[in-house]
């Protein structure tokens, strides 16, 4: 059997988004761009719910979730990434590139399954109304926000310690903008099975039983919506639940590119492209969607924004 060396090096050499100066100028921008927005925009919102006792409801709870997790997830990615563009060094040690991945992963998958349970929320209020109050009481939001966490930073533990264990003997740069498990997984010289088979069944517990999930809910959803009389009514609740799917949409579908198809079908540029959205524009996007598509919100904003800028009104 061939031996390989098993010690790891003391740093790795994140390649990112492209060795061409000009695009790692324009990246840089477009970042710094993005990442103000999503901080601004996740702020606000949680600013406004939490100030706000008229949205002081489970679905305004999950959404306040949603929005603390996408200034974890971003806050995870895009500082390494401008650190590394705009400086000479474009190194990462191995303890930051674990703790990177490790947060990653967890606040990832926490997402994912946070919409499963919005979409369970979306269920419970639109198809079984009279007891919503009964059922998605403090308690049990509290204990349906919490499971996403545990779950999801369980399996990140398992797989950056199964990834870890791998020799990385090949190269010691990363062909990626952040220390993720496809192309670390390039980068070793043992063959990685049990990596990819966990990788796999994670993703299709997590990623594709989430979805599946608020598949059913939304079916449940919609048919309920068909059955209204009235057309104001059912515009109204397709409007609430229309912003939730268009996140659902971008979220699951770019998650399920990466981590669902065999190795021998990934392109790194496609892969880098699709982590961008899934890792900088999604949580950029989700207070947007959310905040537009929702006259709750805008009101509130609007009445809070008064409030600081005329308090004697």
């Amino acid at each position: 059997m061939e031996n390989f060396n098993q010690t790891l090096p003391d740093v790795f050499y994140l390649l990112g988004l492209s060795t061409a100066p000009h695009i790692q100028v324009l990246g840089s921008l477009m970042f710094v761009v993005m990442y103000t927005v999503t901080m601004a925009g996740n702020c606000l919102l949680l600013i406004t719910v939490r100030i706000s006792p008229k949205l002081h409801t489970p679905m305004y709870f999950f959404l306040s979730n949603l929005s603390f997790i996408d200034i974890c997830f971003s806050s995870t990615i895009v500082p390494v990434i401008l650190r590394n563009t705009l400086s000479t060094e474009k190194n990462i040690s191995v303890g930051g590139c674990m703790v990177q991945m490790f947060c990653y992963l967890g606040i990832g998958a926490t997402e994912c399954l946070l919409l499963a349970v919005m979409a369970y929320d979306r269920f419970v209020a639109i198809c079984k109304p009279l007891h919503y109050v009964n059922i998605m009481n403090t308690r049990f939001c509290i204990i349906l926000a919490l499971i996403p966490w545990i779950l999801s930073f369980i399996n990140s533990s398992i797989q950056v310690h199964i990834t870890w264990r791998l020799p990385f003997c090949r190269t010691h740069h990363i062909n990626y903008f952040f220390c993720d498990v496809p192309p670390l997984l390039r980068m070793s010289c043992r063959d990685p099975w049990l990596n990819e088979i966990s990788m796999y069944v994670a993703s299709v517990i997590m990623v594709s039983g989430s979805f599946f999930l608020t598949l059913i809910s939304y079916i449940y959803i919609i048919a309920t919506i068909l059955k209204m009389h009235s057309s104001q009514s059912r515009y109204a609740v397709f409007s609430t639940c229309s912003s939730h799917l268009t996140v659902v949409t971008l979220y699951y579908g770019t998650i399920m590119f990466i981590y669902l198809q065999p190795r021998s079908n990934h392109s790194v540029e496609k892969d880098k492209f699709v982590s961008v959205l899934y890792t900088v524009v999604t949580p950029m996007l989700n207070p947007i969607i959310y905040s537009i598509r929702n006259k709750e919100v805008k009101t509130c904003i609007v009445q809070n924004l008064k409030q600081v800028i005329n308090p004697s009104a």
